[in-house]
């Protein structure tokens, strides 16, 4: 299984990261663009493991409260066959200290877990190109929304019938 711990949105938040999409899809841009039901936050990537109750272990461990999650700003980086769009996630401290917390906590069960600093984002799109002369910031609404966080899921990533699908296989709520 390849393995991911994420923040999985409310339908609200959805809605404005869709239509920051529908931007980018208007003016021009064509890609592989997240679908709605796939959109979240990654907070730690574990990659292909056949370890999943480990893995729902250290987040039954982690100790966190609830806090406000707030998204603005866009963004873009060139990867090879076109350029990756995502959205911006406010690094706040409470978001900050809940993945060094998730990260800890996979750590300790044995999972090896990247060391980079974390650039909390939520993408939009992947192998993006767009037409030339285009401008994200003027023709692309940033997805400014917040929500409450109140709870960190295990996600399981897989191919079904062509298409990236996520499913939640453990939830931990926080307190």
């Amino acid at each position: 299984m390849r393995l991911f711990v994420a923040i999985n949105f409310s339908p609200e938040l959805k809605d404005h990261l869709e239509n920051t999409i529908e931007d980018l899809k208007a003016a021009g841009a064509k890609g592989n663009f997240t679908r709605r039901e796939n959109l979240h936050l990654t907070l730690a990537f574990i990659g292909e493991t056949d370890r999943a109750d480990p893995a729902a272990r250290a987040l039954e461990a982690v100790e966190a409260a609830p806090f406000e999650l707030r998204t603005g700003g866009i963004g873009w980086f060139r990867r090879r066959g076109g350029y990756l769009f995502w959205a911006g996630a406010e690094p706040t401290s409470p978001l900050l200290h809940l993945h060094r917390r998730v990260c800890a906590a996979l750590t300790a069960q044995g999972f090896g877990i990247e060391q980079r600093e974390y650039t909390p984002h939520i993408t939009l799109g992947r192998r993006v190109t767009v037409p030339q002369g285009f401008d994200a910031k003027a023709s692309v609404r940033a997805p400014g929304a917040a929500m409450p966080v109140e709870s960190i899921a295990l996600m399981k990533s897989e191919r079904i019938d062509g298409r990236l699908t996520y499913t939640k296989i453990y939830e931990k709520p926080l307190t």
